[in-house]
């Protein structure tokens, strides 16, 4: 699975820049969903295409919303 000479993949651009969201909150889980696997694992930042300050705010804000048992920590 080689990409083509001179061709990059298209770059990822992170979702809470777009919406101009400062800070990521725990009680948005709807929007948190989106960035955990079935399994329940939380996703990285080259996949999901979060820049590096809302990956660590949203890592730590699904991490609140599991204790609040807004979101679970496994997969049902």
């Amino acid at each position: 699975m080689r990409r083509e000479r001179g061709r990059r993949p298209k770059r990822k651009i992170c979702s809470f820049c777009v919406d101009k969201i400062e800070q990521v909150d725990y009680k948005q889980y709807d929007k948190l969903k989106r960035f955990i696997t079935e399994r329940g694992k939380i996703l990285p930042r080259r996949i999901s295409g979060n820049c590096a300050r809302h990956q660590r705010q949203l890592t730590r804000a699904i991490k609140r919303a599991r204790i609040m048992a807004l979101l679970p920590f496994t997969s049902e």
